[in-house]
């Protein structure tokens, strides 16, 4: 019974996406044109040969590898500074008061808007020119990094983060609080057992959305001058080529690897505040 259950989640699970590949087959068997629609067995194909160089631009693997060290640059940025801030804005009514008006101008503002700002303060700089390194290869991984780049996907990730920080912790019960102090908690004590504890499952889920986004920034920040790598450069450069199969491989490629790191979310949410479903 429990193996018959399992095949049925499987193949729910592949319904739809077998669906979508049968779809997909017909329309490209109607059009008969790659230019438009690839063929499933051309797009696959790519995905078969990861490290083969593609129009003398690296590989897939290569291109994915960068543009996922460029996003991790710049989303843990976002979340090193805006989660102690949203804590801080979440727990103490002045710093919320003096911060959340001047922060929430900013909050509108898509980050593609940043870009001609971006490029007048920090032009092709990247980590590499930063930090003085001009050679070897600490200088191959770091001039990838540009700052450019490293802000628009900062932007991108820093106010989910910070919001779901602040919600967080102003959606955690006075009365909780108010019963450790009258015990005789020390403020380090109730922030380490009660309010961040309490706080964490908002403050992931920030993080979680926080990661989506960034992604979704990354095709635009790797649009800027002085990218020459990428899967979002990949992408822009083969439609120029009228590759639209490797438009559509750096597009599934982008999806799984975001896909996977919002699974790694989903499984810390699912293993560690398995007690919020407790309480609703």
């Amino acid at each position: 019974m429990e193996f018959r259950t399992v095949l049925v989640r499987i193949g729910a699970y592949l319904l739809v996406p077998v669906l979508f590949l049968v779809l997909w087959g017909v329309i490209d068997r109607q059009l008969n044109n790659e230019v438009i629609l690839p063929g499933v067995g051309q797009v696959a194909a790519l995905f078969l040969q990861p490290t083969e160089s593609l129009i003398a631009m690296g590989s897939l693997a290569t291109n994915v590898a960068i543009s996922l060290v460029r996003v991790l640059a710049g989303y843990l940025l976002a979340v090193c500074l805006a989660i102690p801030l949203g804590i801080l804005m979440g727990y103490y009514g002045t710093a919320h008061r003096l911060l959340n008006g001047f922060l929430a101008l900013f909050r509108p503002i898509p980050p593609l808007a940043w870009v001609p700002l971006v490029l007048a303060w920090f032009g092709v700089a990247s980590l590499a020119s930063m930090f003085g390194v001009e050679e070897g290869t600490a200088y191959l991984y770091l001039n990838n990094l540009k700052l450019s780049m490293v802000f628009i996907i900062f932007i991108g990730a820093f106010y989910p983060v910070l919001t779901s920080a602040i919600h967080g912790v102003m959606g955690v019960r006075s009365t909780l609080l108010d019963s450790a102090r009258v015990l005789g908690a020390g403020e380090w004590d109730i922030f380490r057992k009660i309010l961040l504890p309490a706080a964490s499952p908002s403050i992931v889920n920030g993080m979680r959305i926080g990661l989506g986004v960034a992604w979704m920034c990354l095709v635009s920040a790797e649009m800027l001058p002085g990218s020459i790598s990428g899967v979002g450069y990949l992408i822009t450069h083969a439609y120029t080529l009228a590759r639209t199969d490797i438009v559509i491989a750096g597009m599934i490629s982008i999806g799984i690897v975001g896909a996977v790191l919002d699974l790694f979310f989903r499984l810390i949410e699912d293993r560690k505040f398995v007690w919020t479903r407790l309480t609703r």
